[in-house]
Order: C-alpha cells, then sequence, then structure tokens
C-alpha cells in the first residue's frame, strides 16, 4: 500500500528513512519556533493588560473607600445613626429570613407541584427581600466601621 506524505501535514510528519537530513526539517523547525514565540509575545501583552486592569480596578476601589471615609468624617452623627439603624435592620431581616423560611418548610410540596405557588412565594418574599437587602447594605456602608455581616 502507497503511502502520500503531501497529505500529512509537515508537522506531524516524521521521517525515519536512511535519507533523511536534518536539513529537510529546518523550515519546519523555524516555523514552529517563531509560532511558540508569537504565542510567548501574546501571553506576554495579556498578562501587562491584566495588570494595568488589576491596577485600575485597585485605584477605582482605594478612591470610593476614601470618598466614603470622608463622607463619614464629615458627617459622624449621620454615620453612627446609619449604624444603628443598620444593626436594628439587620434584626428585622433575621425574623424576615426565619419567617421566610417556616412558610418554605410548611409549604415545600405547594412549592414543589404548583408553579402557582411559587409564583406567589415570589412574589411575596422576593421584592421585599430584594428591597431589604439593598437598604440594609447602603446603610452598613455608611455606618462607622466594619460593615455588618448580612444574613442570606
Amino acid at each position: 500500500m502507497s503511502y502520500d506524505n503531501e497529505s500529512v501535514s509537515p508537522m506531524f510528519r516524521i521521517d525515519v528513512s536512511p535519507q533523511a537530513s536534518a536539513e529537510s526539517d529546518a523550515p519546519e523547525s523555524r516555523v514552529v519556533v517563531e509560532l511558540l514565540q508569537q504565542l510567548v509575545t501574546g501571553q506576554s501583552q495579556q498578562n501587562r493588560l491584566l495588570q494595568e486592569l488589576m491596577q485600575q480596578n485597585a485605584a477605582m476601589q482605594k478612591q470610593r473607600a476614601g470618598e466614603l471615609q470622608q463622607w463619614k468624617d464629615s458627617n459622624p452623627e449621620l454615620s453612627r445613626a446609619c449604624r444603628e439603624a443598620a444593626e436594628t435592620l439587620s434584626r428585622v431581616q433575621t425574623r424576615f429570613l426565619d419567617t421566610m423560611t417556616e412558610d418554605i418548610l410548611e409549604n415545600d410540596e405547594h412549592l414543589m407541584e404548583g408553579e402557582f405557588m411559587l409564583n406567589e412565594f415570589v412574589d411575596r418574599f422576593g421584592p421585599r427581600l430584594a428591597h431589604l437587602n439593598g437598604v440594609l447594605q447602603v446603610l452598613a456602608q455608611l455606618g462607622t466601621g466594619q460593615p455588618i455581616q448580612q444574613n442570606q
């Protein structure tokens, strides 16, 4: 059976005949080396861009933290009030989550079987939970000290 050497890419062809010489592989080797160099160059560019992106994100976070601290320093009484309100609202959120989980456990079969009950549940608890979490997050950020842990 004859074998057609031209149907296989030079990259995947290995010539083991006695006539094979190192000179026949030289052009393919150069191509592979050039491709590898291009890959390394591309990865270096990607690494540089990722580094710049990280620096920009860090600078933006630092600026936001500085602005928030400046606001807290300018409004210490309001900042303390926000912290107290966040702590109170956190207790409210805990009670709300307790009620919600009780409702889930009591109606687990209905929630699993019927889409109507699931929609009613989401309509009843979803918006309130989302708004409560949003307000709590804002108050915790504006309050003095570290943000309080949210119960989710």
